[in-house]
C-alpha cells in the first residue's frame, strides 16, 4: 500500500505574532511537508516561516482571506 504523504497549507497574512506558536504547536514529524502561503504580509511572516524552513508561496497582490486560501490548495 502506497504511504500517504501529510501537508500542512497554512494560509497566512501579518502572522508574524502567531506563527511560531503555530509551528511549535504541530508534533515533531507529523507532517511531511509544511507550506506557508502568504497573502503580501507587510511583517516579517515570511522571514520566520524561512527561518523554520517552511516552502514558502508569496502573492503578488493582497487576495483577501478567501482569496488567499483557494490558490492554497492548488501550490500541492
Amino acid at each position: 500500500m502506497k504511504k500517504l504523504k501529510i501537508v500542512i497549507v497554512l494560509p497566512a497574512y501579518n502572522a508574524e505574532k502567531t506563527l511560531q506558536k503555530t509551528i511549535d504547536a504541530i508534533p515533531e514529524n507529523y507532517a511531511d511537508e509544511i507550506i506557508l502561503v502568504d497573502d503580501k504580509s507587510n511583517d516579517d511572516t515570511v522571514k520566520l516561516a524561512e527561518k523554520n524552513n517552511l516552502k514558502v508561496f508569496v502573492h503578488k497582490n493582497n487576495l483577501g482571506y478567501g482569496g488567499n486560501q483557494k490558490p492554497a490548495t492548488n501550490k500541492l
